[in-house]
C-alpha cells in the first residue's frame, strides 16, 4: 500500500509516470543480456555519489560477464514522489526494471502489494549472506518470514553543530546536550547572540516525507521513555500506539522549534528540497547552527561530489540526541537503510541477483559504506580498521548502533508516517495545537489501520 500524496503530486507524479516510464521497462520484449537497474538519483545535480559508485560495479560486472550488458533506470525525484514513481513502475510487466533500490520502510507495503519477489533461493546459495548482520537482514524481512532485499548499509542519526556559530554564541566546542532543554537552550542563545544564522533544523511535514518522520519525529519519540518500549507500535498486542503523552511531548518540541522561530522559515521548512540545501548551502557555509539528521551528510561534501568540503570534519561537531530529560539510555538514535530488490515483475531475475552478488563483494560494498558515509552491515567490513578510519565520524555514527530504534516496517507504517508528517506541519504552521494534531493523528492511524490501535 503506497503512501498517500497530496492530489498534486500524485497528479504530477502520475503525468511524469506516464510520460517517462515506457522507454525504461522490462516486459517480455526485453533483452535476456541486459539487466535493468533502478535507483534514487540525487535532486542535486552536483552530487553523483551513487551514479558514479554503479558506474564503476556495471564496469565489473560486463567485465566478469562477457555478453551481459547494464542499463540503468535512474529516478530524480524527492523521496516522497521517488516512492511513488517506483511503486507506479513495479506494478507492469511493461515498465519494472529487473533491479530497484527500496527504503526499508516502504518494503514490507511492497511486499505486501506483491511487487516484490522473494529472495531466499538465490540467499541459500550465495556465501556472503552469512557475512551480514542479523538485524539488517531482519529489515528487509517480510512477514512471511521470507526476504525480499540485499541490505546495502545502515545509517544512524544524530546532532551536527557548527563549531564556528557556537564559539560566537559562547557555547561550548565539546558541546554535549543532555536533556531535549539543553538543545533549545542552545538553539535560543545563538538566536540571541549570532545573526544572520539558523539556530537548529527539525525537518518537518509532509514536504519532507520520511526524513520528517525519521530524522525529526522520531529521533524526539524514540527519547521519551526508558528505551524499551517502542512508542509508535506495541509489540505485545500488535497495535498502533494512540493517546500517548509522549507523542503530544514530541510535538510539543516542534512546536517550540518553529513557533520560537529557532528553526528555518516555514516555507523553507516545507520546501521538498530542503534537505539538499542544507547539506549543500546552509552548513558549509556556516548558516545553520545545529542539524538533527543523519550519518550520511559527508557524501555531498566528498571530493568529486560538486560541494567538496575538506574542512568539515573541523568545522562541525558531532554529538548524540539527548533522550527527553537524560533519562537511561541518555542518547537516542534512529536506523534505517536501502535494499537491493527485485521486483515481482523483473524480466531478468537471475541477471539481476548476479548484479548484487557483484555490488556487494567485502571489497565493493566497503567502497560503498564510505563513498555514500554509510554504515556497515557486513560483519567481515566493519571489523575492518581500514573501514572505521575511512572518513571522520564513521566511529561516532557506528557507535550509535548500541542505542539505536528500527522502525515498526509493518504494511501500515507509510500511512502511519504520513500521518506523523501531517501532525508535524499543522503544528509548524500553527494552524493546530499540539493537542489538536495528536488528536488527528490518533484519528487517521485508527482509519488507515482498521482500528487496529491501543490507547497508552
Amino acid at each position: 500500500m503506497p503512501v498517500r500524496p497530496t492530489a498534486v503530486l500524485l497528479t504530477t507524479t502520475l503525468a511524469l509516470t506516464a510520460a517517462g516510464l515506457t522507454a525504461c521497462g522490462g516486459g517480455s520484449g526485453s533483452d535476456p543480456d541486459t539487466v535493468k537497474v533502478s535507483y534514487k538519483q540525487s535532486t542535486d545535480n552536483s552530487v553523483k555519489v551513487m551514479d558514479n559508485y554503479l558506474a564503476d560495479i556495471r564496469k565489473q560486472f560486463e567485465k566478469e560477464n562477457p555478453g551481459k550488458k547494464v542499463e540503468f533506470v535512474p529516478i530524480k525525484a524527492p523521496d516522497s514522489e521517488y516512492y511513488t514513481k517506483l511503486q507506479q513502475m513495479l506494478r507492469s510487466p511493461k515498465t519494472a526494471p529487473d533491479l530497484v533500490y527500496e527504503d526499508t520502510f516502504l518494503i514490507n507495503s511492497d511486499i505486501t502489494s506483491g511487487y516484490l519477489r522473494p529472495l531466499d533461493p538465490y540467499l541459500e546459495k550465495w556465501a556472503d549472506w552469512d557475512r551480514f548482520i542479523d538485524t539488517a537482514k531482519a529489515a528487509a524481512r517480510g512477514e512471511d518470514g521470507k526476504t525480499y532485499g540485499v541490505p546495502d548499509g545502515t545509517d544512524t542519526r544524530g546532532l551536527w553543530y557548527d563549531k564556528g556559530v557556537f564559539a560566537k554564541a559562547g557555547l561550548p566546542a565539546d558541546w554535549r546536550p543532555k536533556t531535549w532543554d539543553d538543545v533549545l537552550s542552545a538553539a535560543r542563545t545563538i538566536k540571541e547572540k549570532v545573526s544572520g544564522v539558523t539556530p537548529i533544523n527539525v525537518y518537518t511535514g509532509k514536504p519532507a516525507g520520511e526524513a520528517a518522520t525519521m530524522q525529526g519525529f522520531e529521533m524526539l519519540l524514540y527519547g521519551t521513555g526508558d528505551g524499551a518500549a517502542d512508542p509508535l507500535y506495541d509489540k505485545d498486542s500488535k497495535k498502533w500506539v494512540t493517546g500517548s503523552q509522549a507523542f503530544k511531548d514530541a510535538l510539543t518540541f516542534v512546536e517550540t522549534v518553529y513557533q520560537e522561530k529557532l528553526g528555518p522559515d516555514v516555507a523553507d521548512a516545507l520546501d521538498p528540497n530542503f534537505g539538499t540545501r542544507v547539506r549543500g548551502e546552509l552548513l558549509p557555509q556556516g548558516k545553520l547552527g545545529i542539524d538533527l539528521d543523519g550519518s550520511w551528510l559527508p557524501q555531498d561534501w566528498l571530493p568529486g561530489s560538486g560541494h567538496e568540503w575538506p574542512q568539515w570534519s573541523e568545522k562541525l561537531g558531532l554529538a548524540a540526541m539527548p533522550t527527553q530529560r537524560g533519562q537511561a539510555p541518555g542518547e537516542v538514535s534512529m536506523s534505517g537503510g536501502w535494499t537491493w530488490s527485485i521486483p515481482d515483475k523483473a524480466a531478468n531475475p537471475d541477471l539481476a541477483f548476479d548484479f548484487i552478488k557483484t555490488m556487494q563483494t567485502k571489497e565493493n560494498a566497503q567502497k560503498w559504506y564510505v563513498a555514500n558515509s554509510g554504515i556497515a552491515v557486513r560483519e567481515d567490513v566493519a571489523a575492518d580498521p581500514e573501514y572505521m578510519k575511512a572518513q571522520p565520524g564513521i566511529e561516532f555514527f557506528t557507535e550509535l548502533v548500541a542505542s539505536t530504534h528500527y522502525r515498526p516496517a509493518y504494511p501500515a507504517y507509510p500511512k502511519v508516517s504520513v500521518a506523523i508528517q501531517e501532525a508535524m506541519e499543522a503544528v509548524t504552521t500553527g494552524d493546530a495545537s499540539v493537542d489538536e494534531a495528536a488528536s488527528g493523528y490518533d484519528d487517521t492511524v485508527k482509519d488507515v489501520t482498521d482500528n487496529q490501535v491501543i490507547e497508552k
